[in-house]
């Protein structure tokens, strides 16, 4: 158990994780890779697109939306999970390096903070169709969308979850 990275110390501030970030690009030819989303409920499917995320890189930094942001993007049932507990289930990930948040509609803005190397979403996203992802291209870097798990779907376990209380 002496390798184990404490959950909170995995969750930085955007500002916080840039400077991280860059020292550690200055200390070795680190290759960031880049996600986000709500994570609201954590189910197989995200936990398989992670690992497949890491892989594609050294550091994996996961971006949730804030609260309002879900809100917005979802409806106002949503999120089922505050930001703060969302951000220490996804940092309790072995795949994950560290987990961060955006309060926008997009992380474009953070993308464009953070640089990193590679940007990934799941399979529902086209690579053109990615945000962020002409501004990942313009710097040198690669855009990827990893295979989607039918069935896997946050909305869809809800849905099933209320069926069955009726």
């Amino acid at each position: 158990m002496g390798n184990l990275i404490p959950i909170r110390s995995k969750i930085k501030s955007p500002a916080g994780l840039k400077r991280l970030l860059l020292a550690r690009k200055n200390k070795r030819a680190a290759k960031v890779v880049f996600t986000n989303g709500c994570f609201d409920l954590l189910h197989k499917g995200h936990v398989h697109y992670l690992e497949n995320a890491r892989k594609l890189g050294t550091i994996l930094v996961v971006a949730l939306n804030s609260d309002e942001s879900v809100r917005r993007l979802k409806g106002p049932e949503r999120p089922l999970n505050h930001l703060a507990d969302r951000m220490e289930v996804i940092a309790g990930l072995a795949s994950v390096d560290f987990v961060t948040w955006f309060e926008e509609d997009t992380p474009l803005e953070l993308i464009r903070l953070l640089r990193p190397d590679v940007l990934v979403k799941g399979g529902d996203w086209r690579p053109e169709t990615i945000v962020g992802g002409a501004d990942v291209l313009s710097w040198g870097g690669k855009v990827r969308s990893l295979k989607y798990i039918e069935g896997q779907s946050t909305t869809k376990i809800i849905e099933r979850a209320r069926d069955r209380t009726k």
